[in-house]
């Protein structure tokens, strides 16, 4: 009896492990859990700041007293980007999203609907899931420095003819459509929205954007999209995971955005992606040094006579997945052989191959363009080690 009581026991034991696991896994973000080179390791020594971006600001014991300082760090085709530099700080300290048309005070959804230029962080470590699409104003700053926020489950952000953003600091994943509906889309109008497509940021008809330092996975749609009359966008010091078609950029084969101009710079591609690491049409983007470890299809597609300029990025091709790092959606080698696809200075590991095109002296048609100057492609793992959102700010010790 003794015997059958204890394997009883046992057995309550095991199902109840087995619930806490599943439960665990569920409710815990899947950005941290599944990543660049095994798990991610958390970092306990002194204050490391590797590439130009992270050098500006990093590492300060006082940043949470100057969080302003980090506008003047953006490089690449943002440069110009100050956020809410020189506005009032708000902060966020009700994580709901009840009211769409009147959002409450001190909700995200509030603060970004503000007319003027705000510096928005947040009063503690929380999950935002937002009802429908998030929708920007001009001269914001979202900077989750000193919390954990976590944009999760529910809707993304949509950037809509607007400028002078940045994103900083913010987990995002399992973002899901948000069905519309009437939305307040600024501090003067509210009205009728249609479906959102489910991606994690999409920018829609805006410029001087930056995206720094956020963590992004397993979104319906896209991951960022970029689509119809945007400019002048960096993104950076980025972590993507879990996701078929991460990046888009030019949304149209018929309706040309050769104004496009993206810097993609100090970013990690990890498990679970297959292609579009962009995929680019008509623009001109610059790939710099990026770790690319993972992706299934390709890692850069385009069409429509993009221009693809690759820097000093690590491209790691998977076993048992593609090998070449390119492709040319559609198109024959007599068209494509005119786009100016360029490798240089790239670390090609496990077989990875580009296939470069078009005119290898580039450099002197896009002089006066900001483009950053690579570092060698074997610094990327050193360059790329704090890539996401997980940097662990705490105010008043070195971030």
């Amino acid at each position: 009896m003794k015997v059958v009581k204890f394997n009883l026991l046992l057995f309550v034991a095991f199902v109840s492990w087995i619930f806490v696991m599943a439960a665990e896994s569920t409710h815990s973000n899947p950005i941290t859990k599944g990543n660049r080179r095994g798990l991610r390791k958390k970092h306990n020594g002194p204050c490391e700041a590797h590439n130009s971006i992270d050098k500006c600001w990093r590492c300060d014991p006082n940043w949470a007293h100057n969080r302003e300082k980090l506008a003047d760090c953006v490089q690449g085709f943002g440069h110009n980007a100050t956020g809410g530099k020189g506005g009032e700080v708000y902060v966020v300290n009700d994580s709901s999203d009840t009211d769409l048309v009147n959002p409450k005070v001190g909700t995200l959804r509030h603060a970004v609907l503000q007319p003027q230029p705000l510096w928005i962080i947040f009063r503690s470590t929380m999950t935002i899931r937002l009802c429908q699409e998030l929708i920007f104003s001009s001269n914001k700053t979202i900077d989750g420095r000193g919390s954990h926020v976590h944009i999760a489950g529910g809707a993304g952000f949509m950037l809509q003819f607007v400028k002078n953003i940045i994103i900083f600091d913010i987990h995002m994943y399992d973002i899901t459509p948000g069905e519309g509906g009437i939305i307040r889309s600024n501090s003067t109008h509210f009205g009728r929205r249609g479906a959102s497509d489910g991606d994690a940021i999409t920018i829609f008809g805006s410029s001087d954007i930056w995206v720094d330092h956020c963590s992004f996975a397993g979104t319906f749609d896209g991951l960022i999209d970029v689509v119809a009359r945007s400019t002048d966008i960096t993104i950076s010091n980025c972590h993507f995971v879990r996701h078929d078609k991460a990046l888009l950029f030019g949304a149209s084969d018929t309706h040309p955005d050769e104004n496009m101009r993206v810097t993609i710079a100090f970013n990690h591609f990890g498990k679970g992606l297959t292609q579009r690491l962009p995929a680019v049409r008509w623009g001109f983007v610059q790939v710099v040094n990026n770790d690319y470890t993972h992706w299934k299809s390709y890692a850069i597609g385009g069409a429509k006579g993009a221009t693809i300029i690759s820097q000093g990025n690590r491209y790691v091709a998977e076993d048992g997945a593609a090998k070449e790092v390119t492709y040319r959606k559609k198109a024959p080698k007599s068209e494509w052989e005119k786009w100016t696809w360029r490798s240089e200075g790239d670390l090609m590991v496990n077989g990875a191959f580009f296939v470069n095109s078009g005119n290898p002296n580039w450099a002197a048609q896009y002089k006066g363009y900001p483009l950053m100057k690579p570092e060698p492609a074997e610094r990327v793992p050193e360059l790329t080690k704090f890539a996401g959102a997980a940097i662990g700010c705490k105010v008043g010790l070195p971030c």
